[in-house]
C-alpha cells in the first residue's frame, strides 16, 4: 500500500477520497478508526464492476491504495465554462468535513424554518471550545422548539463527518413527530423502529445481526429500547456518532431501566444531546448524575458545585420571556389568553358522593382547643390515607371514574382478606368499616346517568356548553384538546360528548369527529391518532387525551383551545399541558379553560381546594418567570403530587404547600431561574466556507444534473421541471432509473416513500416559499402529513447523491487543467488534511502554490485557493478560448508543488497546533484536578476505582483528538493561462445550450457573481 507518510494513527482515507481496494475504484464515504483492524472506510463503488456498490474495508486487513499526489495526472477540462471543474472543486469542498478546530455554524440558515438566533445557540453551544465533545442539555422551556434545535445541531455534526451514525430515543407518543421534523425541515432522514420495526428487519437480515446496524439514522421509543435485557448486547456492540434522548429527566432516577439505557449509551458515542423542559427534580445530587452523562468529570462533589460556573457549556435553558426569545418572536408567537375557571355546581347526586367522601374518607383533621383536641371521633374510614385522596382525585375527574376506581378497591381488598385466611391470619379488622363506605359510594354512582342526558353531571353539562360556545360542531373546523387524569374519563367522555354535539355517530357508537389517545395505545395508534388531529382536512374535531400527550407532542397546529376537564395537582404537569398548544409555530392566542366542580357541602374539598389555586399559581409565574417550574422547589410533576397530597393529610392547605417549598439549594434554583446568564448575546459565529457557486446549492445541484447526464437527465432519469398553481418553481425525478438513488431512499421514512410514491416520481424544489406551503398543505389535508415536495437542503440525499457523482468525474489520480487569462503562470490548487487519531480532520487547508519557475525551482508562494479562484475569475463566465500551453510542463511541475503545499503546512504547524491543543490542554487540567478532588481521603474501594477508570477513558480519549501523523495532500486542480492548441470559445456558448436547467450555461447577472 502506497503511503505518503502518515503514521498508523492519522487517516489516509478522508470523505471524498478516491481509493484502490481488491483492482476496483472506491470513493470514501466515511472513516473511523478501530481498536484492532486499522481504520474502518466505508465506499462506494465507481469503477464499472463495482459501480454504485456499497462496502466497508479495512486498513489493517485490506490493501487499500491512496495514490501519491506526486503523481497526480493533470488532464485539460473540455467542457464549456469549466462545468465539470468548477463541479468537481465544489464536490470536494462540500464533502470535506469541517475540521475539529472549526467551531462556527455552517448550515444554520439553510433549512425549513426560520432562521431565529435562539434556536442556534444549542448547536453553538455544543460546538464550543469548552466542550471536548458536542454535548449538552437542552433545557428550554415547553414550546421554544427544542427538536428544531436538535436539528440544527445533527445537521452541523453531519457536515463535520461526525453525524454518520445517530441514534434518536424519544418517548413513543412523539417518534412520529419527530421523525416529520428532522426530515421535512433539515432532510435527516430517520428510519423509525417501534417494536415491530425491530422485528420486520430482524426477519430480513440474518439471524444473530445486530439491528442496529442496517439502518444509520434511526429513532426508536424509549419505551421499546428500555428492555435492556433484550437490546444490551447489540447496543454495547455498536458505536453511534450522535445519540439524542428526548424528555431526559426521565433518566434521573438511578437504578430504572431509562436510566440503565443511558448508561450504556453515554461512553459509545461521541455527540450526546439531551432535551427536557424539566430537567432536574430539585435535587443536586440528581442533576449531577444526569450532567455525568455528558462530562463524567464535570462534578468532582455532586452535594457542592456551582451549577452556573461548572456547568454552563453543558447546559443551556429559556423561557418565552427571555430577552433574546422575545425580541425574535414579536408578533410570531401570540401571548396565550388567561385561563377561564368554568365553576360547576355539582348536581344532587354529586353532591351525595361530596357528603360521602366528606364524612367518612376525608373529615376535616381534629382541631385543638384549650380543653384539648375536639372531633377526635372523625377519622377516615381508609385503611391507607393517600387512597382516600386518590379517591377524592378520582371523583373530581369523573363519576365514571369513580365507579371503575372503587370496583378495583374492593377486589383489591376482597383479595388482602382471601390471602390473610389463607394464612390463618385474620384480616385487618380496619377493612370492614371501609368495605361498607366503599358499597355505599357504588350505590350512588349506579344511580348516576351515563351522561348522554343533561343533569347527570355538572362538568359534562358545561363541557359540552364551553365546546358549543367556542364552536365546536359538525358545520365548524374549530378543533379542541381536553384533558384528562383518567383513561375511564377520556373513554366515557368519548362515547357520550359526541352526539350531545350534533355530530353524527355510527351503529358502534364512535364518531370520526373524536379520538382518544392514552398510555395504554401502542406508539402506532398514538401516532395515528397525533396525525389525525394534526390535518385539517381530517374529520377529527376533539382528542381526549392523557397526560401521555403533555411531553413534547405538538397539538397546536390545528388548533388553539384546550380545556381541563380535570386539573392535575402538578404545577409542572399544568405547563405540561398548556404548552401542547402555547408553543412556537402557534398562529392564534392559545386559548384555556378548566372545570371546576364545586360543591354546597361544609367542608367539602371541591375543585377549588386544590385545582383551581393551582391554576392561578401556574399563570402567575408564566407571566413573570415564563415558567412555573421553581414555584414549588420540587420540580418533577410525581413529587410535587405526593408532596402535596402529603401536606393535606396533615390538615395543611395549597398555600402551605406552596409556602413550604424547599430552599436548600438555591444554586440550583438561581440556574434555573436566570435562564439568560449563561448564554452570549452576540450573533453565533459563522464557518468560513468556500465555494465556487457562492453557496447555491441549486446552481450546484442545476449544473452537476446537466453535466452528469450529458444534458440528457430527461431521458435517464426521467427529469423534469414545473412550477405550482401559484408560480414555485421544483423538478422531479424518477429514482427507479436510478438505483443508487434509489437505494440511498430506502433510509427515508416508509410511510413517507408509501405516501408520495417517492420511488416513481420525487419532486425536491429550492423554493423555500414552496416547500413551506406544501408542508402547510400536507397539514391541512386529510390524509397525509407528508408535503409532496421535498425542501433540498445540502444534506439532502438527492444532493449528497450528486456529489458522490461529481466527484468521479475526473479519474481516481485526476486533476483537472482549466485555462484562464487571468493568471500569470500556473496555479496548483492543493487540499491539505491533518486528521486525529479517530480519523476525523483537525486542520483543513485549500492551498493556492504559485512561482514554480519552468523546471520546478523557483521561489514557490502558498495563498489561500479561495483567493487563487477569485483573482483567476473561474465561473459561470469562464470561457474556454484554448487549452493549456504545455500540459507537459504542468506535469513535472507537480511534484514540486505538492512538496511547496507540505513545507507550507509544516511551517504553519505551530500555530494551529497550538490552536488545537489548547483546550485539550486545559481540559487534560480539569481532569487532573477533578481526580485530586473526588479522591479525597477516605474515597476507596467501587468509587475510587471508578475515578480511577474515568480518568483514563478521558485521557486516552484527549490523546485521540491531537493530531497526528503527516498530512493527506490532494492536488485538486491547475489554472494557467490558455494556449493556442484547443478549439476558441465559441464551442463553449454551443455546448451550453440545453437541458431544463442550463441556468449555468447561460449565466444571467446575478449568477455571473458565482
Amino acid at each position: 500500500m502506497t503511503d505518503q507518510g502518515a503514521t498508523q494513527d492519522g487517516t489516509r482515507f478522508p470523505p471524498g477520497a478516491q481509493i484502490l481496494v481488491r483492482d476496483e475504484e472506491w470513493l470514501v464515504r466515511n472513516t473511523t478508526t478501530t481498536d484492532h483492524d486499522g481504520e474502518r472506510i466505508e465506499a462506494v463503488g465507481v469503477s464499472e464492476f463495482v459501480r454504485d456498490e456499497e462496502a466497508v474495508f479495512f486498513s489493517g486487513i485490506d490493501e487499500v491504495e491512496l495514490l501519491d499526489p506526486e503523481k497526480t495526472r493533470l488532464v485539460p477540462d473540455t467542457s464549456s465554462y469549466f462545468r465539470r471543474s468548477r463541479l468537481f472543486l465544489e464536490a470536494v469542498l462540500r464533502k470535506t468535513p469541517l475540521p475539529q478546530s472549526e467551531r462556527g455554524l455552517a448550515l444554520a440558515d439553510r433549512f425549513l424554518l426560520d432562521p431565529l438566533v435562539y434556536q442556534q445557540r444549542p448547536a453553538e453551544l455544543a460546538l464550543s471550545m469548552r466542550n471536548l465533545r458536542p454535548r449538552v442539555l437542552i433545557a428550554d422551556v415547553v414550546g421554544l422548539g427544542k427538536t428544531l434545535e436538535i436539528g440544527l445541531t445533527l445537521a452541523e455534526l453531519i457536515r463535520r463527518g461526525r453525524g454518520e451514525r445517530i441514534l434518536v430515543v424519544t418517548p413513543q407518543s412523539i417518534l412520529e413527530q419527530f421523525q416529520h421534523e428532522l426530515w421535512t425541515r433539515f432532510s435527516i432522514p430517520l428510519v423509525r423502529l417501534d417494536s415491530l420495526g425491530i422485528q420486520r428487519i430482524q426477519r430480513e437480515i440474518p439471524a444473530g445481526r445486530n439491528p442496529f446496524t442496517h439502518y444509520k439514522r434511526v429513532i426508536i421509543s424509549v419505551d421499546t429500547l428500555k428492555n435492556i435485557g433484550q437490546y444490551r448486547h447489540h447496543l454495547e456492540r455498536i458505536r453511534w456518532d450522535a445519540v439524542v434522548i428526548d424528555e431526559s429527566h426521565n433518566l434521573i432516577n438511578p437504578g430504572s431501566q431509562r436510566r440503565a439505557l443511558a448508561e450504556i449509551l453515554a461512553p459509545r458515542t461521541d455527540a450526546l444531546l439531551l432535551a427536557s423542559a424539566t430537567p432536574h427534580n430539585g435535587d443536586k445530587r440528581s442533576f449531577a448524575d444526569l450532567i455525568s452523562l455528558l462530562d463524567p468529570a464535570a462534578i468532582a462533589d455532586r452535594d457542592h458545585y456551582d451549577p452556573a460556573q461548572d456547568l454552563g457549556h453543558l447546559y443551556i435553558r429559556r423561557t418565552k420571556i427571555s430577552p433574546e426569545v422575545r425580541e425574535e418572536m414579536g408578533t410570531e408567537w401570540p401571548d396565550r389568553g388567561p385561563t377561564v375557571s368554568l365553576h360547576c355546581a355539582a348536581t344532587e347526586a354529586e353532591e351525595r358522593l361530596f357528603a360521602e367522601l366528606t364524612e367518612h374518607w376525608l373529615p376535616a383533621p381534629p382541631t385543638s382547643t384549650e380543653f384539648g383536641t375536639a372531633d377526635q371521633d372523625r377519622t377516615s374510614v381508609a385503611t391507607e390515607q393517600l387512597f382516600a385522596y386518590n379517591l377524592l382525585k378520582t371523583f373530581l375527574s369523573s363519576h365514571v371514574a369513580l365507579g371503575e376506581t372503587v370496583d378495583n378497591r374492593i377486589a383489591a381488598l376482597g383479595e388482602r382478606i382471601r390471602k390473610a385466611e389463607e394464612k390463618g391470619l385474620s384480616p385487618d379488622p380496619a377493612i370492614g368499616p371501609e368495605q361498607q363506605a366503599l358499597a355505599r359510594l357504588r350505590e350512588i354512582v349506579a344511580g348516576m346517568g351515563d351522561g348522554t342526558a343533561p343533569g347527570d353531571s355538572a362538568k359534562l353539562d358545561a363541557l359540552v356548553e364551553q365546546l358549543k360556545e367556542i364552536g365546536v360542531g359538525p358545520r365548524s373546523a374549530t378543533r379542541a384538546v381536553v384533558f384528562s387524569e383518567r383513561v375511564r374519563t377520556l373513554t366515557w367522555l368519548a362515547e357520550v360528548v359526541p352526539a350531545r354535539l350534533g355530530f353524527p355517530v355510527a351503529a358502534d357508537g364512535t364518531a370520526k369527529a373524536v379520538t382518544v389517545m392514552h398510555g395504554g395505545l401502542s406508539d402506532d395508534e398514538q401516532a395515528k391518532v397525533l396525525e389525525a388531529f394534526g390535518l385539517a382536512d381530517n374529520p377529527v374535531r376533539l382528542l381526549f387525551t392523557g397526560d401521555v400527550a403533555s411531553e413534547g407532542v405538538n397539538l397546536h397546529r390545528q388548533c388553539h383551545h384546550l380545556i381541563h376537564y380535570d386539573i392535575p395537582w402538578s404545577l409542572i404537569r399544568i405547563e405540561q399541558r398548556n404548552g401542547r398548544i402555547d408553543r412556537y409555530g402557534q398562529k392564534h392566542e392559545p386559548q384555556f379553560s378548566a372545570l371546576i366542580l364545586t360543591s354546597a357541602v361544609p367542608g367539602a374539598k371541591d375543585d377549588r381546594t386544590v385545582a383551581e389555586k393551582l391554576l392561578r399559581r401556574e399563570e402567575e409565574a408564566h407571566k413573570l418567570d415564563g415558567t412555573a417550574e421553581a414555584v414549588s422547589g420540587l420540580y418533577r410533576a410525581e413529587e410535587e403530587e405526593r408532596r402535596l397530597i402529603r401536606e393535606l393529610v396533615r390538615g395543611g392547605t395549597v398555600e402551605d404547600f406552596l409556602e413550604s417549598a424547599p430552599t436548600d439549594d438555591t444554586a440550583l434554583a438561581d440556574l434555573f431561574g436566570q435562564v439568560d446568564s449563561i448564554t452570549e448575546q452576540e450573533l453565533p459565529a459563522r464557518a468560513e466556507l468556500i465555494s465556487l457557486f457562492e453557496g447555491d446549492t441549486a446552481a450546484f445541484v442545476d449544473t452537476a444534473l446537466d453535466v452528469v447526464y450529458e444534458e440528457r437527465a430527461e431521458d435517464l432519469i426521467g427529469l423534469s421541471s414545473g412550477t405550482d398553481a401559484k408560480g414555485g418553481a421544483y423538478f422531479s425525478l424518477s429514482p427507479v432509473k436510478a438505483p443508487d438513488l434509489l437505494h440511498r431512499l430506502k433510509a427515508l421514512p416508509p410511510s413517507y416513500l408509501r405516501e408520495q410514491r417517492v420511488a416513481e416520481r420525487m419532486l425536491v424544489t429550492f423554493d423555500r416559499t414552496l416547500a413551506q406551503r406544501k408542508l402547510t398543505e400536507a397539514r391541512d389535508s386529510s390524509t397525509t402529513m407528508w408535503p409532496e415536495v421535498s425542501f433540498l437542503t445540502d444534506i439532502h440525499p438527492v444532493v449528497e447523491w450528486l456529489t458522490d457523482k461529481v466527484l468521479v468525474e475526473f479519474g481516481p489520480q485526476e486533476a483537472p487543467v482549466i485555462t484562464t487569462p487571468h493568471v500569470d503562470g500556473p496555479v496548483f490548487l492543493v487540499q491539505g488534511i491533518h486528521s486525529n487519531a479517530l480519523g476525523r480532520p483537525t486542520v483543513v487547508r485549500w492551498m493556492a502554490v504559485t512561482g514554480l519557475g519552468a523546471d520546478g525551482a523557483g521561489t514557490p508562494e502558498v495563498r489561500p485557493m479561495a483567493d487563487a479562484l477569485r483573482d483567476a475569475k473561474v465561473g459561470p463566465r469562464l470561457a474556454r478560448t484554448g487549452g493549456p500551453s504545455d500540459l507537459g510542463r504542468l506535469q513535472t511541475l507537480v511534484p514540486a508543488a505538492v512538496a511547496a503545499a507540505r513545507a507550507h503546512l509544516d511551517a504553519g504547524r505551530t500555530e494551529w497546533e497550538e490552536q488545537i491543543s489548547e483546550p485539550l490542554a486545559l481540559y487534560r487540567d480539569h481532569v487532573a484536578q477533578w481526580r485530586a478532588d473526588s479522591l479525597l481521603p477516605g474515597i476507596t474501594g467501587r468509587r475510587e476505582r471508578l475515578v480511577e477508570e474515568t480518568a483514563d477513558e478521558l485521557a486516552r480519549l484527549l490523546d485521540q483528538l491531537h493530531t497526528t501523523g503527516r498530512p493527506l495532500l490532494r492536488v485538486l486542480a491547475v489554472l494557467d493561462r490558455p494556449g493556442d492548441a484547443d478549439a476558441p470559445g465559441a464551442g463553449d456558448e454551443a455546448d451550453a445550450a440545453g437541458g431544463p436547467f442550463a441556468s449555468d450555461a447561460h449565466p444571467s447577472d446575478a449568477q455571473a457573481e458565482n
